[in-house]
């Protein structure tokens, strides 16, 4: 997995890198069907001039597509873990779709019905 992390106005980098690099190993374990050169992983740690407010913004692109989601909190560790809970929420979506597991979804027989 290629992952690379921009900055913009933020000073702290080292707990940043430590706190993504967890999440990023548990993306490895979703995505480990693709190989590892193919999946390429950019965020975006920025924080707002006028609030005390972080935002973390993840692009993620597959050889099958690319995916989207946005962190926003009051400190560094809660939006990057708002971000990469709702990628790893897009990424089972995906490989489900990929799967066509809505199809196979069979319904249960009512056992009300029978009696």
């Amino acid at each position: 997995m290629i992952f690379s992390i921009t900055y913009k106005n933020v000073e702290v980098r080292e707990p940043v890198e430590v706190e993504a690099g967890k999440h990023t190993a548990k993306l490895g374990k979703l995505l480990k069907s693709y190989a590892p050169d193919l999946i390429k992983l950019h965020g975006v740690l920025a924080k707002l001039p006028r609030k005390e407010e972080f935002t973390f913004v993840l692009n993620l692109t597959l050889p099958t597509g690319s995916m989207h989601c946005t962190g926003k909190a009051s400190d560094v560790r809660s939006s990057l873990k708002l971000a990469f809970t709702e990628l790893e929420t897009q990424i089972k979506k995906h490989k489900d779709h990929l799967r066509h597991d809505y199809s196979w979804k069979r319904k249960r027989p009512r056992t009300e019905a029978l009696a």
